[in-house]
């Protein structure tokens, strides 16, 4: 079932009493995400090269560009390039909501953003165990969009791993994932200790606009 804390923590709730009839929304729709979700993901390992352009993937015309993916991956000469998603399902309720009860699609959306994240966690601990066998260690998640990483890197992400052919995620004209409820991340790897470090929200892309940050709190991403 999806984590009730974090669904609450995505909808701005920070202790507030929440009404009987509240509670009982959100607990179906954390069941309705779970049965109408249909994840789906993939990733692979890549060797990478820090040059003057940015991280280069090997083998690839991927090239990561910003200063911060390069501090992120520093220390390492692998990298994890992982796309997940929940798919057109789950995108289509939330859509159809939105039309009868707004409430209900935003508490949907809440659910669904967390119970992704969930799958990205499982999958981050997947990557950690083949490190651990390996003995490297890996680095916190990094997305596009966050720091200088531009989105642009999206769409080459996702030739890369294949992941339109294969989980079905796509890109639009302004580099925005398809379905919506859909991931694109790096995981670095080392054979050296990483000392990982807590996200600056100050570099993030949608820190301006950030209802996390408006309430006091921080996304987690």
């Amino acid at each position: 079932m999806v984590n009730r804390d974090e669904v609450l923590r995505y909808l701005g709730f920070r202790g507030q009493i929440i009404d009987e009839k509240l509670e009982e929304l959100i607990d179906e729709c954390r069941e309705t995400v779970v049965v109408k979700s249909d994840p789906k993901y993939v990733y692979g390992y890549f060797n990478i090269e820090n040059n003057d352009e940015g991280i280069l993937i090997k083998d690839t015309t991927l090239v990561l560009k910003g200063e911060d993916i390069k501090n992120h991956l520093k220390h390492c000469d692998k990298c994890a390039l992982m796309v997940v998603t929940l798919g057109l399902n789950i995108e289509r309720e939330i859509i159809l909501n939105e039309k009868v009860s707004l409430t209900k699609s935003i508490v949907l959306d809440s659910c669904a953003t967390t119970y992704i994240e969930e799958v990205c966690d499982n999958i981050q601990n997947d990557i950690e165990q083949f490190a651990k066998k390996n003995n490297l260690n890996i680095t916190s998640r990094y997305s596009p969009g966050y720091g200088d990483l531009s989105l642009d890197s999206q769409e080459k992400i996702l030739s890369v791993t294949d992941a339109s052919k294969r989980i079905g995620v796509t890109t639009t004209e302004h580099n925005i994932l398809f379905p919506r409820k859909s991931v694109t991340a790096i995981i670095g790897l080392s054979k050296g200790k990483i000392q990982k470090t807590k996200r600056d929200c100050t570099k993030c892309n949608k820190y301006n606009d950030c209802v996390f940050r408006k309430g006091g709190s921080n996304c987690g991403s």
